[in-house]
């Protein structure tokens, strides 16, 4: 079954993967099918940073499998899009409690 760091790093995974805009909706962008500002990919913007958000604060994580949720990536992708700004809240609310998340995680179980 793994570690407990493992366990909770594969919680958090599942937890921000569900509510994923990248997997579908933005190739919807890239093709021009659908606009960065529509409002349903927005409202799914919205609920996948909250998620992601949440799920940093995964009982468990260690400051490894934060590393590894590290949600830059995924944030340079939606703002190279149009989809997000680097001075929306929900970015910065996100960065904000990554970094305290990694911060104040244990180093490992």
């Amino acid at each position: 079954m793994g570690t407990l760091d493992e366990q909770a790093l594969s919680r958090a995974i599942v937890a921000i993967s569900h509510a994923d805009p990248l997997i579908k909706l933005l190739q919807q962008v890239r093709l021009g099918r659908m606009k960065p500002t529509d409002a349903g990919l927005r409202a799914i913007t919205e609920s996948w940073l909250d998620a992601y958000e949440k799920a940093l604060a995964t009982d468990g994580l260690t400051r490894s499998c934060l590393r590894r949720l590290d949600p830059t990536p995924r944030l340079a992708v939606l703002i190279d899009a149009g989809v997000l700004t680097n001075d929306h809240p929900g970015v910065t609310a996100l960065m904000t409690g990554y970094e305290r998340a990694v911060v104040h995680a244990p180093a490992q179980l």
